[in-house]
């Protein structure tokens, strides 16, 4: 549910990072890109899927503007990758 991705976000808005798979949500909400744009959290956008190679209109985000990065296209591991970033693993 849209509402509540926006309310975690703004819940966790003080930590240090959040990992975001906002789904089909990433192609058609502002209201979520506005909620990453308004918190202090490092935010990393991830997909399991590379989105560049499906369906020309899965290539935009609305998020990605405002995410400190973007992981695609790695299956589950795209959130391990995620989680290396924001916990300074090398």
């Amino acid at each position: 549910v849209e509402g509540e991705i926006i309310n975690e976000l703004h819940r966790n808005k003080d930590n240090d990072g959040v990992v975001l798979n906002a789904g089909g949500f990433t192609h058609t909400s502002v209201a979520i890109a506005d909620a990453v744009a308004a918190i202090k959290a490092k935010v990393i956008e991830v997909h399991i899927s590379n989105i560049y190679a499906r369906e020309s209109f899965r290539s935009k985000s609305y998020i990605s503007i405002y995410a400190s990065g973007v992981i695609s296209g790695f299956g589950l591991k795209s959130y391990d990758l995620a989680l290396e970033f924001l916990l300074g693993i090398k």
